[in-house]
């Protein structure tokens, strides 16, 4: 969200707060803005007494209040009543008093779902009701849409053949991989084959075989491949705390600057390994996240 955007922000208003805590990165906790400063760029918010008991526990804050810049504020998401949550679906699931980034990974039936949380890799269970489809405000609106604004208000039957019609052989994507010390990492690829429900025999194009002598193959499944990102955005300069991606070991990794160097160089915070290192300008790239088919820009909230 903008800066500009604070005026849609008024005392008594509640919203949906990002923390900003490394360990409970895409998570939204619902308040309530009590007071703002004199310019509107920081609010004061109050968390529902009942709901912030996590949050607490892991900032170490006692009050049930606490000041943000208004980037780290957004409405609350309206609920798209009438959905039939599927695999592979990008949602928030609702615990520890907050909403929570992950993938259903499972259709247990009776409205049942396992959810993957990638950055903590785990998974949970969570009934219909307790989930919702993830979207990103961004400059005043959510994306991907809202179904109703869409017109759509049914669930979309084909949304797998499309996702094989996007991604099929001979396809330029990325793939992630949650092992340890490659948590965060997406790596060059091209799909062989398109070889059942959601799944994809892919090659890497820089990950060779032990012996040196051909490039990795290996079957992932759909939430660990996404397109390759679009090259069309250009930065200047990155500021502290916003998410990138950095080239290093042959593939991109995601993080955050933590410090802004002379010379067009920059520290970067890996959360997967928890490395700092320093990179060049040209080495990074902003951090894009592919939800529903739509590339949405990570850190865009955060800029002007």
């Amino acid at each position: 969200m903008a800066a500009d955007d604070s005026s849609e922000f008024q005392i008594g208003t509640y919203v949906e707060v990002t923390s900003p805590v490394h360990s409970m990165r895409g998570s939204l906790f619902p308040a309530k803005i009590v007071a703002a400063s004199a310019d509107r760029a920081k609010f004061t918010v109050e968390y529902d007494r009942f709901k912030t008991k996590l949050y607490r526990n892991v900032t170490g804050k006692r009050s049930l209040r606490d000041e943000f810049h208004v980037a780290l504020l957004r409405p609350p998401q309206p609920r798209e009543e009438g959905y039939a949550f599927k695999r592979n679906d990008a949602v928030d699931a609702f615990m520890a008093g907050g909403w929570w980034e992950g993938v259903i990974t499972e259709e247990l039936g009776g409205a049942r779902f396992e959810v993957f949380f990638r950055f903590v890799k785990q998974r949970v269970e969570f009934e219909a009701d307790e989930l919702r489809l993830h979207r990103e405000w961004v400059r005043g609106a959510w994306v991907p849409p809202l179904r109703e604004e869409e017109g759509d208000v049914s669930n979309t039957k084909d949304e797998k053949a499309q996702m094989k019609e996007e991604i099929g052989e001979g396809t330029e994507v990325e793939v992630s991989n949650d092992e340890d010390g490659f948590q965060g990492s997406w790596f060059a690829a091209s799909v062989v084959q398109v070889v059942g429900k959601d799944r994809f025999l892919i090659q890497y194009k820089s990950l060779k075989t032990d012996d040196g002598k051909e490039f990795l193959t290996e079957e992932i499944d759909a939430q660990h491949i996404r397109p390759c990102p679009p090259e069309t955005v250009m930065v200047d300069c990155y500021s502290m705390n916003e998410e990138v991606e950095a080239y290093w070991n042959d593939g991109w990794w995601e993080g955050k600057i933590c410090k802004v160097l002379l010379g067009g160089r920059y520290k970067v915070y890996f959360e997967g390994t928890n490395d700092k290192m320093v990179f060049d300008h040209s080495d990074l790239r902003p951090r894009q996240v592919w939800i529903d088919r739509t590339w949405v820009m990570a850190s865009q909230a955060l800029m002007q």
